[in-house]
């Protein structure tokens, strides 16, 4: 069983979710000057670790889900389904290639105003690029899914060391769905 826990004790991001942390660039990334000046009941930062195995996939999924549910963050069937599917990619590929080095993976959820991004952390060295698809394999494409899925919502994506050597794989997608050109 997963338990998501309040980062650090405190819900709200750095600028309430608008600094220049991980988001979507473009209008729905732009702090709305004239709105409330606190941060939104939905605003805050989740994180939650679990065994680097194959049933934290569904558990990760779900602790998702009731997550955005529970805090009635306003995103839409699209953004939440996709997201959701980056959390299944996500934590598949660190069961899949870093439980040997990291037996424990962490799951962070931060909802800003505009936008929600999800994070999967292990403490494996090794940080993966999106590879070409290579049409003769049967897998290999998550992170390659992970970059659509996010650039379709018209959020971004990428892959960063952490201080303690292992790596974060995060997602930022816009609480409602951004319509490509």
């Amino acid at each position: 069983m997963v338990t998501i826990e309040r980062k650090g004790g405190d819900r709200t991001m750095d600028n309430h979710g608008r600094g220049p942390g991980p988001r979507p660039e473009g209008p729905a990334a732009a702090p709305d000057e004239t709105g409330p000046t606190g941060p939104l009941p939905y605003e805050g930062v989740w994180r939650f670790t679990a065994p680097a195995v194959d049933v934290s996939v569904p558990q990760a999924r779900h602790a998702v889900r009731d997550l955005l549910l529970r805090q009635g963050v306003p995103v839409s069937d699209d953004v939440t389904q996709g997201l959701l599917l980056i959390v299944s990619e996500l934590v598949t590929n660190a069961v899949r290639h870093a439980a040997l080095l990291s037996p424990m993976l962490a799951v962070e959820v931060a909802v800003g105003p505009e936008w929600v991004r999800v994070s999967v952390e292990d403490n494996h060295p090794y940080r993966p690029t999106a590879l070409e698809a290579d049409h003769g394999r049967t897998g290999g494409r998550g992170l390659l899914l992970v970059r659509e899925i996010a650039r379709e919502a018209g959020g971004a994506c990428d892959v960063a060391h952490t201080a303690s050597g292992g790596k974060v794989i995060w997602a930022a997608l816009p609480l409602k769905h951004a319509q490509l050109p």
